[in-house]
């Protein structure tokens, strides 16, 4: 058996059946993690989705702020945006089985001693309180509270966590870490503007991962999201996003039963311009 973590996705089917294929990934026998982003800006979110909805026990996948944005569109509390590609999803004949099973899927899982998320995890945060504010949002976004946090989800602030947050400040600060995290202070404020890469971080501001006493240094954490700031493998850190729907490469991590880890990676055919 192998593990696979995957990267962005974002509705490039294409590419991610080739990255199966090279890799001989068998649904009786192997596991898939995906980073989150399974839909949108790619040309087929639809295949994307029934892929890995067919493979139900083999895969465990995370919403990103894509799915959290298609969510948001099927329910018709956000409009689509300019490089939207969710016309096929949102006129699926099964498009409702689609959505249903997209909103039932994880903020943050753990799982063969890796912590994974799309995009971040607040300094401050514990593996536990992680875990259980995940658990927290899960109730929020699988209940009929959905349409009410979807109505309320975009926003930057409050821009950091305060352990007397609650109602929709609190599922706000929670999903934004989750979902949107890349930039943040020493002090746990989020920074949401900058889209560059760890080089070009604003003033007072650092990679998440880097910032000094991060409660999680000690484990894994495998998260997509961040295209521009590349493949990085270190021993706390996993960055699987390279940008496979800007012309980039699809990535995962192979985790064997060996324990041996290595990168897969294959070219994908789409290419959009960032935005």
């Amino acid at each position: 058996m192998a593990v696979y973590w995957i990267g962005d996705i974002q509705g490039c089917n294409a590419a991610l059946g080739r990255l199966l294929a090279l890799v001989d990934f068998s649904p009786s026998r192997d596991q898939l993690i995906v980073l989150g982003d399974l839909v949108n800006r790619g040309p087929d979110s639809v295949g994307v989705l029934r892929r890995l909805m067919g493979w139900q026990g083999s895969v465990q996948c995370l919403l990103g702020n894509h799915d959290l944005h298609a969510l948001a569109v099927a329910r018709g509390v956000s409009n689509s945006k300019r490089q939207d590609t969710l016309d096929g999803l949102m006129n699926a004949p099964d498009r409702e089985a689609l959505l249903d099973w997209l909103r039932q899927q994880h903020l943050a899982l753990w799982s063969h001693g890796v912590l994974s998320v799309h995009a971040g995890v607040l300094p401050g945060w514990t593996l536990a309180q992680t875990l259980a504010l995940a658990h927290e949002m899960h109730t929020v976004l699988r209940g009929p509270d959905l349409s009410l946090f979807l109505t309320h989800m975009y926003g930057n602030k409050p821009a950091a966590w305060h352990d007397d947050l609650a109602g929709l400040d609190r599922w706000r600060v929670v999903v934004n870490a989750f979902t949107r995290l890349r930039f943040c202070a020493a002090d746990g404020r989020m920074e949401f503007v900058n889209k560059e890469g760890a080089a070009k971080a604003p003033a007072g501001f650092m990679p998440w991962f880097d910032v000094p006493g991060r409660r999680t240094a000690d484990i894994t954490v495998a998260f997509g999201h961040w295209s521009t700031l590349g493949w990085q493998g270190r021993s706390d850190v996993w960055s699987l996003d390279t940008g496979c729907v800007w012309g980039g490469c699809l990535s995962a991590m192979r985790q064997g039963d060996d324990g041996l880890r290595s990168l897969v990676q294959v070219a994908c055919e789409q290419a959009q311009k960032p935005g």
